[in-house]
């Protein structure tokens, strides 16, 4: 089973990757507002996923059945297939279904079986010949069951490429919508796992490799009728995995972090207590070597006139570009970026607001004319004035006929 998964790549970098890839992607939801995707390190069924496949009607490949019934004959079909990419939620619904069935329902159509698929009939007739698309995703969580407790793993690619799970799609309207309120939902399609997850869990997605054959003959829209091949398509993934524990918050539907994706054992992970005993080691080492003069520079310089990145094919790479300020761009061009705008602002553009604690010091009125403190706009040779003393001391009080001391009793009765 599949129940979470791991997408925090935006439609744009999902293009990119998959353009990479040799895969044709003619339309993209917009990485913001409505109707986009949701980006997440804990994707959850009931989420808005990135769903490709090819441009189809809402009832899938192949002619209409109504005008196929009516005519006699398939239509002719066209010379040249357009694929895109969409936003669809997690957790299919037919198209026949009346009224938006609630969290419980959707649960059970988040997976579709490989072996269910191969029966005829059942509620996946209709989608599995003319719906069929790819789910994109960097990696899926598989809980390790040991005694009453679960451990989270997380499953990625070792090549660090997209994860392709092969799905199917639907269209439905509710009754007493609108025409134009449209629901287009997904499921993933799971196989028996592979020597790698057979110590994890029974089952996996069905995992394609991008622009193979397989994917093809997969959303080959002029196959609209199941068949031995496209059930072929459907086994456990032959390439290599990377499979690890991560965190347990996982665990919760609503956490987000990209400290999911990290291992527990990992130097990277702040939660690894190892890592504090290392740190604290390292600070009580000796001293670093005092580097020799224009060593610094010379490292600088190396890093300012590195030579550009090429595409990008992992998703480590997407997003370490991303950071570097866009799809592509080293952190060499994005260094020279910044200083690019400084240079602007010092020139008088304006585009940018300095921060406050410089506009303080440097266009303050009180630095050209201080207000004076009270002590030093005191007369010279004057006292100042103190809230808790004035400056004298307290009179001496005048010796009474009070009690006398008591070695004078001892005088007197003597």
């Amino acid at each position: 089973m599949c129940g979470r998964y791991v997408l925090a790549l935006s439609p744009s970098q999902v293009r990119r990757m998959l353009e990479n890839d040799d895969m044709l992607v003619d339309d993209a939801p917009a990485d913001e507002g409505d109707g986009a995707p949701r980006q997440s390190y804990n994707f959850a069924p009931g989420y808005h996923g990135i769903v490709y496949r090819a441009d189809v009607p809402d009832w899938g490949a192949g002619p209409r059945r109504e005008a196929k019934q009516k005519k006699g004959g398939a239509p002719s079909e066209p010379t040249t297939t357009h694929y895109k990419l969409q936003s669809m939620r997690w957790g299919l619904i037919p198209f026949w279904t009346k009224r938006n069935p609630d969290y419980a329902a959707v649960m059970k159509t988040i997976n579709c079986r490989d072996d269910s698929l191969a029966q005829a009939g059942g509620m996946w007739s209709s989608m599995k010949g003319r719906k069929r698309c790819i789910v994109v995703a960097q990696g899926f969580y598989e809980w390790l069951k040991s005694g009453r407790d679960k451990v989270p793993h997380f499953v990625k690619r070792k090549d660090g490429r997209l994860m392709c799970f092969a799905g199917l799609w639907d269209c439905v309207k509710y009754e007493g919508e609108y025409k134009e309120d449209k629901n287009y939902t997904y499921t993933i399609i799971t196989t028996d796992s592979n020597k790698q997850l057979k110590f994890l869990h029974d089952r996996m997605p069905v995992i394609l490799e991008p622009a193979s054959e397989q994917m093809r003959t997969w959303l080959d829209p002029s196959r609209y009728e199941w068949d031995k091949d496209l059930q072929a398509v459907l086994k456990p993934f032959e390439g290599e995995l990377e499979v690890y524990p991560v965190s347990k918050e996982v665990g919760k539907v609503g956490n987000n972090s990209p400290s999911f994706i990290i291992p527990v054992a990992s130097r990277e992970n702040k939660s690894n207590i190892a890592n504090f005993f290392a740190n604290a080691q390292a600070k009580q080492g000796s001293p670093q070597k005092p580097k020799k003069e224009g060593e610094e520079d010379v490292e600088v310089k190396q890093a300012t006139t590195s030579s550009p990145v090429k595409e990008a094919k992992s998703v480590d790479e997407v997003v370490k570009n991303a950071d570097d300020g866009g799809m592509g761009v080293s952190s060499a061009a994005a260094a020279g970026e910044k200083r690019k705008g400084n240079g602007e602002d010092d020139m008088g553009s304006g585009n940018e607001e300095p921060p406050r604690k410089k506009k303080a010091v440097a266009s303050s009125p009180l630095k050209a004319k201080p207000s004076p403190s009270p002590k030093k706009s005191a007369v010279k040779g004057g006292r100042s004035t103190s809230a808790t003393s004035n400056g004298t001391k307290s009179p001496m009080k005048a010796k009474g006929t009070g009690t006398p001391k008591i070695t004078q009793f001892f005088g007197n009765s003597a």
